[in-house]
């Protein structure tokens, strides 16, 4: 961050590492390896989140509730009609629903969804439950409680990967899928901001999470952007919110989905309708990887001029411009 100047899944936002087989969606932090970390609050989070219901709760903000589901909570926002087409969006690594209020505006006439991923903003943060296939099971279920029966799906940097894996195990849902700046293979990712990288280094990283501070969080987050933006507050406090776990487990989930297969072969599979938007100065992913997703003969490949790895914050014109035409274009009928 997948920022006053900043923001992989990438990991992004979507990805910020350096090595061949490391890649970062957001990566505003690269953790190239496990890193064990004591339980904080163990118990506590346990009782929090070990919950079998499964219900909607409206919290106080107009359009946002919490969906209950089993291993952790889920916070989604609501905008639009909701008789509308409907739009997903999904953020990157340690990004928030708050990510896409840029492109907002472009889709007032859908109805769109945003999801914070388990571990992120609102949503539950556990100890276990980051796997890519385990964000999209979650996803599906959160969007099957809403009554969403056909979607186009949005995943910027880390939220592409989820986006993907939910069109591979739910065809039903995905009606077409959108990803921005996401990295795909494991070799594509450029590497991480030197904060970034220390943020994820074994034992350091641990420390230098605990004492973090906004100055800290937006070091982390300088490759995220390309373009000089303004970094909301509330992108600050969601990262601020995350547990370390939360943090190193979905990068390690997203380098590990990526290592098993690349997304365009996935998508290729799946021959679903596909938009791929890439800024050509993403400093996370090479922007020139853009191109393996041709393999997919269904994907429409946009490159934004001078933006970077945050597209909806560098150019939110152009890209929720692109978000609504394609939303519409594929929108069941």
């Amino acid at each position: 961050m997948d920022e006053t100047t900043t923001s992989r899944d990438q990991r992004t936002h979507s990805r910020a590492d350096a090595t061949p087989e490391a890649p970062r969606g957001w990566r505003a932090w690269r953790r190239r390896r496990r890193i064990t970390l004591p339980a904080v609050g163990g118990l506590a989070v346990l009782l929090a989140w070990n919950t079998v219901a499964v219900d909607t709760e409206t919290t106080g903000a107009s359009g946002e509730q919490i969906v209950r589901l089993p291993g952790g909570d889920v916070h989604i926002v609501q905008d639009g009609p909701p008789d509308a087409p409907t739009v997903v969006l999904l953020h990157g690594l340690a990004g928030s629903t708050a990510w896409w209020d840029p492109v907002l505006p472009a889709l007032r006439d859908l109805h769109v969804v945003r999801v914070d991923l388990l571990g992120h903003g609102r949503s539950a943060k556990p100890a276990v439950g980051y796997g890519i296939e385990e964000q999209a099971r979650r996803v599906g279920a959160v969007l099957d409680q809403l009554g969403v029966r056909r979607a186009s799906v949005v995943g910027h940097s880390t939220g592409g990967a989820v986006a993907t894996s939910l069109a591979e195990q739910r065809r039903d849902l995905v009606a077409a899928i959108a990803l921005i700046d996401t990295g795909p293979r494991a070799d594509a990712f450029l590497g991480d901001s030197f904060v970034g990288h220390l943020m994820t280094t074994p034992v350091a990283g641990e420390l230098i999470w605990r004492l973090r501070t906004d100055g800290t969080i937006h070091g982390a987050l300088s490759t995220a952007f390309t373009r000089e933006v303004q970094i909301p507050d509330q992108i600050i406090a969601d990262v601020r919110g995350m547990t370390y776990r939360s943090l190193t487990a979905t990068d390690e989930a997203v380098d590990a989905f990526l290592k098993e297969q690349p997304i365009p072969d996935r998508l290729a599979d799946l021959g679903l309708p596909t938009l791929v938007i890439f800024g050509s100065q993403d400093r996370r992913w090479r922007p020139s990887s853009a191109q393996d997703y041709r393999l997919n003969l269904h994907s429409r490949i946009e490159i934004l001029d001078g933006v970077g790895h945050t597209p909806m914050y560098e150019d939110p014109d152009a890209t929720g411009a692109l978000l609504h035409g394609f939303a519409v274009e594929t929108a069941p009928r």
